[in-house]
């Protein structure tokens, strides 16, 4: 038989053997129903019930409000109709008009505002019960349905009912207490209870114990409310001082500029529609101006300390002044004193020595080759704002959470909504709900700070729906930027406050990069060496740039003899062999050493007071000694090392980061995969401070960071920057490859020098140096000279030769390459001294005979 259409529809997907459903009128009833519209379920559970009885306690309060005031004005007629026949109570249930009531022949109608109810219920409340102290049950409505409405938690609910019982009480009796003495009958100032308790008060215990009792209750609720202290000071603490420090107003001021701060705050509350949004204003925080302690100065003159008679032993001797010096002044050493008096003459007769003269007519980068990306305003308006505050509150609502406060403060790519949680939340509640915000408003990247480091709030980044691009140019022309006086400044971009983030990379000492692929790690990079190449002059800074990758870090290539610093006999100054990257580590050891032995021969602990002094002509060998520039080393992609060199790499970049930041050498080193065998403890420990573009798990941004956050960012140059202790969320400034490039030709393109500084020679094993020829026409004057000193010390070394001899690097280095060529000393090996070819003295004279008979 063939199939019907509607038959295999209803069967062609149920199993045979299940029974079939009868489908008798009982079902079509359900069915019916069903598609009847649900009536609402007036009860507690969902929130109806309850906002019916806050808006029925609001409506109260404020009908008592209307006829407690009108009965002020209107309570003897009100008074006079209440005490006729037809007046009291009674008369709401007949029913009568008011011309019923004039033809029975009552010469009063209620006069209250609103009518017979109000001044019946105005007459009981003010004259029959509490006098004028009724008025506090229009606040306790009012408090009970504001908190019924709205779950708004203005004040603590009982609290408010004790406190306001009491004063009901209070007040009613203690103005009874004193118009009892004008008059003997029941007013509406003190009403009827306050009446009666005086009269029934007096019969028992009398006036004065009536007055005393009014004042112990009104001490003890003070006490229990303030915890009122009432010592009294003693006659040493009335005599000491006190210091006093002036307040300064946290408050920001107006100000009219693209870097602007927009605080949005909001009243208390955690309903989604009835929290108001106030008017943006444009403000920037200026920072707290606090003024100094007025505190008695460390070094005065001589105290004479006179004993009083109290003091006195009945001998003479003890009536003699006792005079302390406090001032003593340290010993000055002559040889200090004559040293300053040389270096002094040094000065007036050849100036400061001038660091900068070899390139006097550098001209530094400017402006005008970054370029203006974004519009540098807030794109936030107040709509998305009310948004997300909602949403906010809303989610926190839901889960029983009250707030007290919530504002905002929005920045270049994301806002922060700080809340402050009613009393009695725990605050790893709200840390939990994450997530659950992150779903309610649909965006990604939402991280919460529970609690606010130095602040008694929470707070929430939410990302702006349209993020505004931080330039670089934005950051640069600032005068932050302009007037800092860092060492090493680098312009990170703006914080979520729209501020200028500038850090010093020399107190860093060392910064540690990571983050995922296109996150922005590359432009942080270029970023940092665009901040320094602005700011500092080619013979104070130098950079040694290691690319693995080797196409991100070409742009640089430019500046080679401006900026780069290689090794001898390198073509390339941008290392991006793995095998020459572990010589230039090494090689950067050897320089660190070199560095500390000319800081202990000066006699300074760090690079600033070293070349200070060098400048200052302070150092007794100027001629061993040398200017000292800031050497930073930036590793693009750390991981290709560690992967392929391994130990090799991290033994002198541990040894670097340990040793190198008082000689003024500094680590940037970046990474996109934070795992534990690429950044090992060993280089975490040396490495505090830590900038984490966007990560693709909580491990890796735990890695990187010590603490999750990382995970949450949401790319484009969205990142944390970790000092150690604290955690600030940053919007990376632009700086596009145009712009780079313009920069390098702007400096590449400018009188350099001669060739990059060449970094100390280091061979690995295996390696030997390129032979070097002797050449006895081209021989160094003091070359026989330095030659005995070597054989008679028995030490191949450079520095011996600038120690002893008094000469400057460059030469003593050439002099050492010409013993080498000519067979006196060794090869160089590294850190360890060269070997010593000749024993003693007789030999080497009967050699250097040789050489000279050779020569003629």
């Amino acid at each position: 038989m063939p199939v019907k259409a509607n038959q295999f529809k209803s069967n062609s997907f149920k199993d045979d053997n299940q029974p079939r459903q009868p489908g008798g009128r009982a079902e079509k009833e359900k069915e019916a129903k069903k598609l009847l519209p649900k009536m609402p379920r007036f009860d507690m559970e969902n929130g109806r019930g309850v906002k019916i009885a806050g808006l029925f306690s609001l409506l109260l309060a404020i009908y008592f409000l209307i006829a407690f005031t009108s009965y002020l004005f209107t309570w003897q007629e009100d008074q006079s109709y209440i005490s006729s026949t037809n007046g009291g109570w009674h008369n709401l249930a007949t029913g009568k008009t008011v011309q019923e009531i004039a033809d029975t022949g009552t010469p009063h109608i209620a006069q209250n505002w609103l009518g017979k109810f109000g001044a019946l219920l105005s007459n009981q409340f003010i004259y029959e019960w509490f006098g004028v102290a009724s008025f506090l049950f229009v606040f306790i409505f009012f408090v009970l349905g504001y908190r019924l409405l709205f779950k708004v938690r203005l004040f603590s609910l009982s609290k408010t009912i004790a406190y306001s019982i009491f004063s009901i009480v209070f007040i009613s009796t203690a103005i009874g207490y004193f118009h009892a003495f004008i008059i003997d009958y029941p007013h509406f100032l003190e009403g009827g209870f306050g009446y009666w308790s005086n009269r029934l008060l007096d019969a028992q215990i009398g006036p004065a114990g009536t007055g005393g009792l009014l004042v112990f209750a009104a001490l003890t609720v003070l006490i229990i409310a303030y915890n009122i202290d009432f010592k009294i000071p003693s006659r040493k603490e009335k005599k000491v001082a006190p210091i006093t420090v002036d307040e300064v107003s946290p408050e920001p001021v107006e100000l009219i500029d693209d870097e602007i701060d927009l605080p949005v705050e909001w009243p208390r509350g955690n309903r989604v529609k009835d929290i108001p949004l106030s008017p943006v204003n444009v403000v920037k925080p200026e920072p707290i101006k606090q003024q100094p302690l007025e505190q008695t100065p460390l070094y005065h003159e001589p105290i004479v300390l006179t004993p009083t008679s109290a003091d006195k032993m009945g001998t003479e001797d003890d009536s003699l002044p006792l005079t302390i010096d406090v001032n003593r002044p340290l010993p000055e050493l002559s040889v200090e004193k004559a040293d300053d008096l040389k270096a002094q003459e040094l000065v007036n007769q050849f100036g400061i020595y001038d660091h900068r003269l070899d390139l006097a007519t550098y001209k530094f980068p400017h402006l005008d080759l970054l370029e203006n990306h974004g519009s540098n305003k807030i794109s936030v308006n107040a709509e998305e704002l009310e948004a997300n505050k909602n949403k906010i509150v809303e989610t926190l609502n839901h889960y029983n959470i009250e707030i007290d406060k919530i504002k905002a403060t929005i920045g270049p790519t994301v806002t922060l909504y700080e809340i402050i949680p009613a009393p009695g939340v725990r605050i790893s509640k709200i840390k939990n709900l994450e997530d659950d915000i992150a779903l309610s408003l649909a965006a990604l990247g939402i991280r919460i700070i529970a609690p606010m480091p130095g602040k008694g709030t929470i707070g929430i980044e939410v990302p702006n729906q349209h993020p505004e691009m931080v330039s670089m140019r934005s950051i640069l022309m600032t005068e932050k930027f302009q007037n800092t006086t860092m060492d090493l400044p680098i312009a990170l971009g703006k914080t979520i406050s729209n501020e200028v983030f500038i850090a010093d990379l020399a107190k860093m000492p060392h910064l540690l990069v990571a983050g995922a692929t296109g996150q922005g790690k590359s432009v942080g990079i270029n970023a940092i060496l665009v901040s320094l190449l602005f700011k500092k002059h080619p013979a104070e800074l130098k950079f040694v740039l290691v690319d693995p990758k080797k196409v991100e870090l070409t742009l640089f290539r430019k500046i080679e003899r401006h900026f780069l610093a290689k090794l001898p006999d390198e073509a390339d100054a941008i290392i991006t062999d793995t095998k020459k990257v572990v010589n230039t580590l090494n090689s950067l050891c050897i320089e660190m050493d070199q560095r500390y032995d000319l800081l202990k021969d000066a006699q300074v602990r760090n690079l600033k007071e070293y070349n200070a002094k060098y400048v200052n002509r302070k150092i007794s060998d100027p001629e061993k000694h040398r200017y000292l520039p800031f050497i930073v080393l930036v590793i693009d992609e750390f991981a290709d090392l560690m992967m392929t060199a391994g130990k090799e790499v991290e033994v002198p970049i541990a040894r670097i980061a340990q040793l190198a930041r008082a000689v003024g050498i500094h680590l940037v080193i970046a990474t996109q995969r934070p795992s534990v065998n690429i950044i090992t403890g060993t280089i975490k420990a040396n490495f505090p401070s830590r900038l984490a573009f966007r990560v693709l798990s909580k491990i890796d941004s735990r890695t990187i960071l010590d603490a999750g956050g990382a995970d949450q960012l949401i790319g484009r140059g969205d990142m944390l920057f970790s000092t150690g202790s604290d955690l600030i969320r940053l919007q990376c400034a632009f700086v596009d490859t145009p712009e780079v490039e313009a920069i390098s030709d702007f400096i590449g393109n400018q009188k350099g020098y001669p060739t990059a500084m060449l970094l100390p020679e280091y061979l690995g094993e295996g390696e030997t140096s390129s032979p070097k020829e002797y050449d006895p026409d081209d021989r160094d004057p003091m070359f026989e000279e330095a030659a005995r000193l070597i054989v008679l010390h028995q030490q191949g070394s450079t520095s011996l030769i600038q120690r002893k001899m008094k000469l400057g690097y460059n030469r003593a280095g050439r002099i050492i390459d010409q013993l080498e060529a000519a067979g006196i000393v060794g090869a160089f090996e590294g850190s360890k001294a060269r070997d010593v070819l000749y024993p003693d003295e007789y030999s080497l004279e009967r050699y250097l005979e040789t050489l000279q008979k050779s020569k003629d």
